[in-house]
Parts: structure tokens; C-alpha cells; sequence
């Protein structure tokens, strides 16, 4: 009776050198990682809908057990392919917020998330999606939620500075990382200006409609709750 071989090893039975017709054997944390990347790169082309096991693993060389003896399936696939976007996402923008003046922090925000969606365009495509394992893996809204909670501080300290309720910084800072967001999906498929244009812009809204801010606004016409 032929043995089966473990999928990455070499016809020979050995543990090193390369698979049959040349190819260099992976270790399973380097297949984990190669199925990793092709399918960032399939989700964020097709949609997690319009992606499937069988295209993954045509492109990764490997049969479909072995996607599914790494992740048990897509669906587990993309949860990790998600939280990791989402944790580079919010890394980058929490560590961009190194201090200064609330302009300056600010800006930092609003570049730090225009820096992603340039040099990691795969991964901004897949967290604007809507996906049907979101409760799962969380989404696009919650973790814009996680960063506006960053700015919300800021906005509390300048609200109380200039006299107005601090209990309001949380709702502003939605609205201000929530423009910020939709700018960036925008941007994504016009690509004109810069980024350093674009979050300079965002920040001329932002900060001077922050300086003209009424204390207790009041819409112009008749509106009831």
C-alpha cells in the first residue's frame, strides 16, 4: 500500500531541498502566509461572495484540503485576513498620534489613514466591503469606532477649553473620522490630488468648522425630532 506524504514534503520522503518538478517546499507557516496574500488579493478583486476556495487554492498550487486544514474553510480565511487589516489600520493610525498642537494631531490622523489606503489598497478594499462573517470578524464602522474613540480625547480637552460640552466629543469625533473615511473611498478610485493634498484639505474643513463651532446649534428650518 502507498504511504501518503505529508503536503509538503519532497517525493523522496525527505524534509528539505524541493517537491516534485522543482518547486521549493514551504514550511506551514510559509503556506499559511502564501495562502494568507492570494487570498487578500482575491477577496479585495472579487469580494468575499465571488471568492472561492477552489480559485485560492489554484493559485496557491496546492489541492483545497490544505486551505482548509489552515483555516477550516473561506470563512475563516477572511476573518484573519480582516483582523489583521484592521489591527494595521488602527496601528498605523494610533501610532501616527505622537502629540503637538490638536491641528497637528489632526493631521496626523487624517494622513495616517490616507497612507493606508494608498499602500495598502488590497486590504482597504476588503474592510469597506460588507461581508456576511462581519459580526464575526468585526467591520469597516467598528473600527472606524476604534479610532475615533483615539480622537475623542483630543476633541473633549478642546471642547472644555473653549467652553463647550465635552459630553458632545464623542458624537463630533465620529463625524470627524466618518469624513475622513468616506473621503478616503473617494479617493481611492480618483487618485487625484495627493494624499498630502487630500488630508491638508480634510483638515481645512475639519479644523475651521471646529473654530466657527456654535455652542448650541440650531437647524434653519422647521424640523422636529
Amino acid at each position: 500500500m502507498r504511504r501518503h506524504l505529508p503536503h509538503d514534503v519532497g517525493v523522496n520522503g525527505s524534509n528539505g531541498g524541493k517537491k516534485a518538478g522543482g518547486r521549493v517546499r514551504m514550511t506551514g507557516k510559509q503556506r499559511r502566509e502564501q495562502l494568507l496574500e492570494i487570498g487578500r488579493a482575491v477577496f479585495a478583486e472579487r469580494g468575499y461572495d465571488g471568492t472561492s476556495v477552489e480559485e485560492i487554492a489554484e493559485r496557491a498550487g496546492v489541492s483545497k484540503p490544505v486551505v482548509y486544514e489552515h483555516f477550516g474553510g473561506k470563512e475563516g480565511l477572511y476573518a484573519v485576513v480582516v483582523d489583521r487589516e484592521m489591527q494595521l489600520l488602527l496601528d498605523m493610525v494610533t501610532g501616527a498620534l505622537t502629540g503637538g498642537h490638536s491641528r497637528e494631531l489632526l493631521e496626523q490622523a487624517a494622513f495616517a489613514l490616507m497612507d493606508y489606503i494608498d499602500t495598502s489598497t488590497d486590504g482597504f478594499k476588503i474592510l469597506v466591503r460588507d461581508s456576511p462573517v462581519a459580526q464575526a470578524t468585526g467591520s469597516f464602522a467598528s473600527l472606524i469606532s476604534d479610532i475615533a474613540t483615539q480622537v475623542e480625547d483630543i476633541l473633549g480637552l478642546e471642547f472644555k477649553a473653549r467652553g463647550f460640552d465635552p459630553r458632545l466629543a464623542p458624537m463630533y469625533s465620529q463625524m470627524l473620522v466618518g469624513m475622513v473615511a468616506l473621503t478616503g473611498q473617494w479617493w481611492l478610485e480618483v487618485r487625484k490630488p495627493g494624499k498630502a493634498d487630500v488630508a491638508a484639505h480634510l483638515v481645512n474643513l475639519a479644523w475651521h468648522g471646529l473654530e466657527g463651532l456654535e455652542r448650541h446649534p440650531k437647524l434653519v428650518g422647521e424640523r422636529k425630532n
